[in-house]
C-alpha cells in the first residue's frame, strides 16, 4: 500500500531560531519534528485578535489529550470502584485529573518552548542506552493502551451486534485503515471526528445519569477526599488503579508534539500565547474527561452499589445488569455505544502516539499503514488467544493487565517531563517557577510511590 504524505511544511525550521532558548541545554542538537507533515500548518490569528478567536484556533489538541482519559481501560476501574465503595472514590478521579492537567500543562509548555515533543527531548538529553530502555517502555505502554482498545471495541461490539469476542478483536484490524484515511486527510479532520466522538460519549453518560437517578448529595460528599481511602486497603487499591488508567504516559508524548501543529510567532510573546491556550485547552477538555469518569463511577454507585451488588467489576456484567436495575430498556445499548465511541477515539489518538514516540527516540520514520500495523498486530495476537481460550473472563484480567503495564509506565515518562521543564538551560525564560517545579515533583512523587505499591500488590500481594 503505497504512503501519501502532504508535501513537508515550508514552516518547519530546520535550526532553531535566534530568540529560542539556548540549545547548550542538550547533548544532541535539536532535528526535524516529529509529524513533520502537520507541523506548523494550522494558522492562529495574531496577538491583536480577539480571546475567542485565539482560543478556537488553538482549541483541539486537547481533546485529543482527553480520550486517553475516558479510554476503556478507564472503564473498569470506575465501575469496580462505583460498585464496591459507592461514591467514596469520586474523590480519587477529581484528584487524578488535577494531576493529569498540571503534566499536560508541563507537556504543552515543552514542545511550544522547545520545538521538541517528549520523546526527541529525551533522545537529546540522556545517553543513547537510557534513551532506548525509555523507548522500549514507551512502545509496551502504547502496546498496553492499544489492548485496551481492541478490548474494549470487541466488547462493544458482542454487545451491539452479538458478534463473538474473536471476530471483535479480528475485526478492529480495520481500524488501520480508518486511521489512515482520516490522517490524509488533515489535522483539523482528526480534532473534528475526536471531539464528535467525545459529545457522543458526554450525551451517553448524561442519559445514564439521568435513568440511574444517583443521591446528588452523595456525590457532592464523594468528591471531598476520605481518610479511609488511605486505611481501607481494598479502596486503596481501587483508588491506585484509577489513578493509574487515568493519567496516561503516552498522552505526554502526543500531546508534547500535536501543540505544534499550530503556525505560532516564533518570539517569547507567541510563545506565551500559545502557552496560555494550549493549557486552556488542555484543561477545559480534561475537565470533560473527568465528567465521563465520574458519570462512569456515578452509574456504577446508583445502579449497582445502591442495590447491594458491590462486585460488579466486569464491563460485560455492567451491561447486562443495567437495564434490568434500571427498568430503562435503552440504558445497556447507550452504555456499549459510548464504549464503542471510546475504543475508536482512542485508536485514533494512539496511532500518533505510536507515530511520535518512534520517530522521536529513534529518529526512524516508518510509513503510517506499517507502523500501525505492526501496534496493532502485538495488540490483537495476544487478545485474541485470551478471548478464544477464556472468553470474557479472560478479556476482563487482559483489561486490567493493561492498565498495571501503564502505570509501570508512567513514571518514566512523568520524570523526565518534570526535569526537562525545570530546566533554566533548556526552558529559558519559561522555565518553571519554583512553586510550579515542587508541586509538579510532589505530584510526581506521589504517582511512584503509588504505582510501586499498586505492582507490589498485583503481583506479590
Amino acid at each position: 500500500m503505497p504512503e501519501t504524505l502532504p508535501a513537508p511544511n515550508p514552516a518547519v525550521p530546520d535550526t532553531p531560531t535566534a530568540d529560542a532558548p539556548s540549545e547548550s541545554g542538550w547533548r544532541k542538537p535539536r532535528t526535524a519534528p516529529s509529524l513533520r507533515e502537520v507541523y506548523a500548518s494550522i494558522k492562529v490569528p495574531g496577538q491583536d485578535a480577539s480571546f475567542w478567536r485565539k482560543l478556537m484556533a488553538f482549541w483541539g489538541p486537547g481533546l485529543m489529550v482527553a480520550v486517553g482519559y475516558m479510554d476503556p481501560g478507564n472503564w473498569a476501574t470506575d465501575i469496580a470502584g462505583g460498585s464496591r465503595f459507592g461514591y467514596t472514590l469520586l474523590s480519587v478521579i477529581l484528584i487524578s485529573n488535577l494531576f493529569a492537567m498540571l503534566l499536560q500543562h508541563l507537556a504543552a509548555k515543552l514542545g511550544i518552548v522547545t520545538g521538541r515533543d517528549l520523546a526527541q527531548a529525551c533522545r537529546d538529553h540522556f545517553s543513547k542506552p537510557v534513551s532506548m530502555v525509555l523507548w522500549l517502555f514507551c512502545e509496551i505502554a502504547i502496546a498496553a493502551c492499544d489492548l485496551a482498545e481492541v478490548i474494549g471495541s470487541a466488547i462493544a461490539l458482542n454487545l451491539l451486534f452479538g458478534l463473538p469476542l474473536p471476530w471483535g478483536v479480528v475485526l478492529t484490524i480495520l481500524d488501520v485503515l480508518a486511521v489512515l484515511y482520516f490522517q490524509n486527510k488533515g489535522f483539523r479532520v482528526i480534532e473534528s471526528i475526536v471531539a464528535g466522538l467525545i459529545v457522543l460519549i458526554f450525551g451517553c453518560f448524561v442519559y445514564e445519569i439521568l435513568v440511574s437517578n444517583p443521591d446528588y448529595l452523595g456525590i457532592a460528599k464523594g468528591l471531598v477526599p476520605q481518610k479511609e481511602v488511605v486505611t481501607n486497603p481494598g479502596m486503596l487499591y481501587i483508588a491506585i488503579g484509577i489513578l493509574g488508567a487515568t493519567v496516561m504516559p503516552h498522552n505526554l508524548y502526543l500531546h508534547s508534539s500535536i501543540v505544534q501543529t499550530r503556525q505560532i510567532e516564533q518570539t517569547e510573546s507567541g510563545r506565551r500565547m500559545a502557552i496560555k491556550f494550549a493549557t486552556i485547552d488542555s484543561t477545559v477538555a480534561l475537565f470533560l474527561a473527568f465528567f465521563v469518569n465520574a458519570a462512569i463511577l456515578i452509574t456504577a454507585a446508583a445502579t449497582f452499589h445502591k442495590n447491594g451488588l458491590f462486585d460488579v467489576a466486569d464491563i460485560n456484567d455492567a451491561h447486562k445488569l443495567l437495564a434490568p436495575v434500571l427498568g430503562a430498556g435503552a440504558a445497556g445499548a447507550v452504555f456499549a455505544i459510548a464504549l464503542l465511541a471510546s475504543g475508536q477515539n482512542s485508536t485514533l489518538t494512539g496511532t500518533l502516539a505510536g507515530q511520535i514516540v518512534m520517530e522521536g527516540f529513534l529518529n526512524l520514520k516508518l510509513k503510517p499503514w506499517l507502523r500501525r500495523l505492526i501496534t496493532r498486530g502485538i495488540a490483537v495476537v495476544p487478545a485474541l488467544i485470551v478471548t478464544i481460550l477464556y472468553g470474557e473472563k479472560g478479556t476482563a484480567d487482559l483489561l486490567v493487565l493493561s492498565q498495571v503495564i501503564l502505570s509501570f509506565q508512567l513514571s518514566f515518562a512523568v520524570v523526565p517531563l518534570v526535569l526537562f521543564t525545570g530546566s533554566k538551560a533548556k526552558m529559558g525564560v519559561f522555565v518553571n517557577r519554583p512553586w510550579v517545579q515542587a508541586l509538579a515533583w510532589l505530584v510526581s512523587g506521589i504517582i511512584i510511590v503509588l504505582n510501586v505499591y499498586l505492582l507490589y500488590e498485583t503481583f506479590l500481594g
